[in-house]
């Protein structure tokens, strides 16, 4: 599969176009990147949700939504996201492609005035957002922030990055915190709003059956941004601990669980990277890991035992419900996963099935456009950019041995463990 985009640099956006068959809709996504900073990721977060909740031409949600299932059920969506130290804000909209259309309506430039009314003509009272809408998008994120709590694996994962990245802007969570959604005024949205606009690193994606000259245009027309400043590059850098730290936390609960963090000294984009994604997979990331089968299946040690990367970050992360009574057998066993990863105890089945799940992952990945965006994004964003055809070029490269290697560096970092309060 060949994906090869354009990118044009203007006036401090990136606009990428992806000119492909492969779709009869056009996917219309723009993102916007800014460092994570403990002042402003809270209402940061709330921002989408405000912008696509009123604009002047639609008011209500129910307005919008209306005009979206008159394009022949265009989709708009917004997103919050980070990677590594840097704080994401996402819209796009997905619309018909007018080509296979009896009508030939003008949809590709319907799609650009929907996002240009979002980011350019929001609901303002003066230099402040309607207030009822914030109070109503502040609820949402109270709800949703207060959900992530209730929901223990998710609370523990999170947890356990907070421990782990104490003092790094990578703890924070990348919709803010709970504690400061009261304080935020419609005043101080509408600072942040302008300060995304105006300073963020924004890249916008076109992917479709287009017209590369006339995206050219609609570009020109609706996507007007003032020139900016080159984003800082913001790495991911953290204080070596000396020895492994422990953080234990009891609650009402009668599943454990017992999440480990460790620092791999790679990212995305690195020449190891690769290497790094084959020894995760190996480790705890698909169905046939050494996690699956020797803690959950063979052990009967958890109700779940994988792992995950923060590629942007160099994290590896393991996350395991376990009973509180059999934590400290769990934890030995999941560390002898990765200690024999690193002594070579790797077989000729375990590369192959990976390999073949890594590649089956990415062409699923790239049946969509969504996640095709996703994927050129991740270059766009470390600066470390390869085709698609170099990224499987190099997993049919990866020998036993590179895996080993890049192993040796993984280092434990933190344990977080979530128990019951009867344990000791």
């Amino acid at each position: 599969m060949r994906i090869e985009p354009k990118t044009v640099k203007k006036q401090g956006i990136s606009i990428h176009t992806i000119k492909t068959k492969q779709f009869k809709t056009n996917q219309l996504v723009i993102k916007f990147r800014a460092p994570l900073q403990k002042g402003d990721v809270t209402a940061r977060a709330l921002l989408p949700y405000i912008l696509q909740s009123g604009t002047k031409k639609w008011p209500t949600t129910a307005s919008f939504r209306t005009y979206l299932d008159n394009l022949y059920g265009a989709n708009a969506q917004v997103d919050v996201s980070k990677k590594g130290e840097s704080h994401i804000i996402s819209f796009s909209v997905d619309i018909a492609n007018e080509r296979f259309l009896k009508d030939s309506s003008p949809l590709t430039k319907e799609a650009f005035n929907v996002l240009a009314e979002m980011l350019f003509n929001p609901l303002v009272e003066g230099d402040a957002f309607n207030s009822k809408i914030v109070e109503q998008e502040k609820r949402s994120l109270k709800q949703r922030l207060e959900a992530a709590r209730d929901d223990k694996m998710r609370y523990a994962s999170q947890r356990l990055i907070e421990e782990m990245c104490e003092g790094e802007p990578f703890a924070l969570h990348p919709h803010g915190s709970v504690e400061e959604v009261d304080s935020i005024t419609p005043e101080k949205l509408y600072h942040a709003y302008k300060k995304m606009i105006n300073e963020d690193a924004v890249d916008f994606y076109v992917v479709g059956d287009i017209n590369e000259e006339e995206i050219a245009e609609l570009c020109e027309k609706y996507l007007s941004f003032e020139p900016r400043a080159a984003l800082a590059d913001e790495k991911a850098g953290y204080s070596q601990k000396e020895e492994p730290k422990k953080v234990v936390e009891k609650q009402s609960i009668k599943q454990g669980k017992l999440n480990m963090g460790f620092r791999t000294g790679t990212v995305y984009g690195e020449n190891d990277y690769i290497p790094l994604v084959m020894m995760n997979g190996i480790l705890g990331g698909f169905p046939h890991s050494k996690l699956f089968i020797n803690v959950r299946e063979k052990e009967s040690l958890a109700y779940y035992a994988a792992s995950r990367m923060e590629s942007h970050k160099g994290l590896i992360l393991i996350m395991s419900g376990v009973d509180p009574g059999k934590i400290d057998r769990a934890s030995d066993i999941i560390l002898e996963q990765l200690k024999a990863i690193q002594n070579g105890d790797i077989s000729s089945k375990e590369l192959d099935q990976t390999r073949a799940v890594m590649k089956n992952q990415m062409l699923e990945t790239l049946d969509s456009a969504r996640g095709i965006v996703e994927v050129l994004y991740q270059g766009d964003v470390s600066g470390n950019e390869f085709t698609i055809e170099e990224w499987f070029g190099k997993v049919d490269k990866v020998t036993k041995e590179d895996i080993v290697t890049v192993s040796q560096k993984v280092q434990m970092d933190t344990t977080y463990i979530l128990t019951g309060k009867e344990e000791a």
